[in-house]
């Protein structure tokens, strides 16, 4: 028996009861018991699915030859995305959304490796054995032209993942804006990217702002204008990529740094885990009793 749950163990990554259960639950047999847990993977991962946030993870980024895959794959703990099986399922789903070029999830959920398993057959894998909610949140691929270069850049081990596409320069160009993507998160590429309506209405906040100030209305209404445009410049063109300053060089823009290097931005692409994602805040006793009710 013992013998048996070392194997059911290795091919499955289970806990020892759950793979004693499974065993006696499948007459000692080693491959029914592997259908077995994964059967009950994939049950636990649609009860966890609908009480549980899974909203850490990692966001990775690969690029080879003119085409780039970056992704986004969560799970409910740091301590899960910090494990070697998720970073492993992490890196094999990035390597297989590179090769096929899924158009949507679904689709690449779809996706199989050398071994005939689907992705969604490798998130039920994953999740009976590391015990958690695990989602494949989103992915997005792109090609290039060969005149053109790739900069992917991933932080802190995959809290965050950029990636940038330039017309021109080089690799060490590109790498370095998408640091700057990576560290100030901007809106826009160029100013002309900002659309009409975010610059009227971002005018009219700034107009309201400047009529609830006495003085404001003393001034002559040329200068109001330029101190009302002067306004908004500074809240929409901070968001600016080209108009911030290069991040190994701050007495230079970005923008300046592509000029000296004959490049210009065409893309960026900027994955942070959990954005968006409204984090649940339990207390310790709740998750003490929901864990309690969970072993009953």
């Amino acid at each position: 028996m013992i013998n048996l749950i070392k194997q059911l163990r290795d091919r499955t990554g289970a806990g020892l009861m759950d793979c004693k259960k499974a065993l006696l639950e499948n007459n000692n047999n080693v491959d029914a018991a592997c259908d077995w847990l994964r059967e009950k993977g994939i049950a636990k991962q649609a009860k966890k699915a609908s009480t549980r946030i899974a909203a850490e993870g990692i966001a990775w980024v690969l690029a080879e030859g003119n085409k780039a895959a970056i992704i986004e794959v969560n799970s409910e703990t740091d301590f899960v995305a910090n494990s070697d099986p998720f970073r492993a399922l992490v890196k094999e789903v990035n390597s297989l959304v590179l090769a096929n070029a899924p158009k949507t999830l679904d689709e690449a959920k779809e996706l199989k490796n050398a071994d005939g398993k689907s992705i969604a057959d490798l998130f039920v894998d994953a999740t009976v054995k590391l015990g958690e909610k695990l989602d494949f949140r989103r992915f997005e691929v792109v090609e290039k032209a060969d005149d053109e270069v790739f900069g992917p850049y991933i932080h802190m081990n995959g809290k965050i993942a950029t990636l940038v596409v330039l017309k021109g320069g080089n690799t060490e160009v590109a790498n370095g804006v998408a640091l700057n993507v990576c560290s100030n998160n901007p809106a826009y590429i160029n100013e002309t990217d900002i659309p009409a309506d975010v610059i009227a209405k971002e005018t009219a906040v700034q107009k309201e702002a400047a009529n609830n100030d006495p003085s404001f209305a003393k001034k002559p209404a040329a200068i109001q204008d330029k101190i009302i445009a002067g306004k908004v410049n500074k809240v929409l063109f901070d968001s600016v990529l080209v108009d911030e300053p290069f991040i190994f060089d701050d007495s230079k823009t970005v923008g300046q740094y592509l000029k000296e290097n004959n490049a210009s931005v065409i893309k960026t692409i900027r994955f942070a885990v959990g954005e968006g994602i409204e984090k649940r805040q339990d207390d310790f006793a709740a998750e003490v009793a929901a864990q309690a009710s969970a072993g009953k």
